[in-house]
């Protein structure tokens, strides 16, 4: 949800895609892979325009690996996050978006010190745990591998850099160089698949003004 925000992740493939394509964004704040699944069909149908489709990312498991104890509501076991991944590619095949077309987006590392602070702010525990967090990003590839699709590993790509804390803002979410970091991973993907989209329109200084019909109908 956040993806579209100022410096969003989301934000900067839309404007490096203007004129060649739409980017939709159907990210819902706090979702788990469990109720991810089961409004799925209502985001991408088939009346939706398969063809007209040139890639879908799927991007859970922040939630999703929140401790079963502290934090009940948001935690899926890590089998059935795996399963639901599965569950929600086999949608997508379905209404005809093949799986050369969906990128799968672990969950980036977790820096448990400042989420801490987050969560004794609001009276809590720290309700989740990076190595934890590392097990459902490993699923998570495991599931690409099993399903044909991409794959963006955030959560070991940003611990190469072994201080990983300037890419999130609280410990959790991508901070402006987090969201940066996974635009250029995902554009590394995505221009393979879109560097052959041809820009919509002429650009201005190519229309016929005294004829603009020529150029434009």
């Amino acid at each position: 949800q956040f993806s579209f925000q100022e410096n969003g992740w989301g934000a900067s493939l839309a404007e490096r895609l203007v004129r060649k394509c739409d980017v939709v964004n159907r990210g819902l704040s706090g979702y788990n892979t469990r109720w991810a699944k089961l409004i799925l069909p209502r985001l991408i149908s088939k009346s939706t325009g398969a063809e007209s489709t040139v890639a879908v990312t799927i991007f859970f498991g922040a939630n999703d690996s929140a401790l079963k104890d502290l934090n009940p509501k948001q935690h899926v076991p890590l089998e059935e996050y795996a399963a639901n991944l599965k569950s929600m590619i086999q949608y997508l095949k379905s209404v005809d978006i093949t799986e050369d077309r969906i990128i799968l987006i672990t969950p980036p590392p977790l820096q448990e010190s400042a989420w801490e602070k987050e969560c004794l702010a609001k009276g809590d525990k720290l309700n989740r745990r990076n190595a934890t967090t590392g097990e459902y990003a490993q699923a998570c590839v495991q599931v690409a591998r099993d399903c044909g699709t991409d794959v963006v590993d955030l959560w070991t790509l940003m611990q190469k850099n072994q201080d990983f804390s300037s890419y999130l803002s609280d410990g959790l979410h991508l901070s402006t160089k987090g969201n940066s970091f996974l635009a250029a991973q995902l554009w590394s993907h995505l221009d393979k698949k879109l560097s052959a989209l041809p820009s919509l329109l002429p650009y201005w200084r190519d229309v016929d003004h005294t004829n603009p019909e020529a150029s434009l109908l």
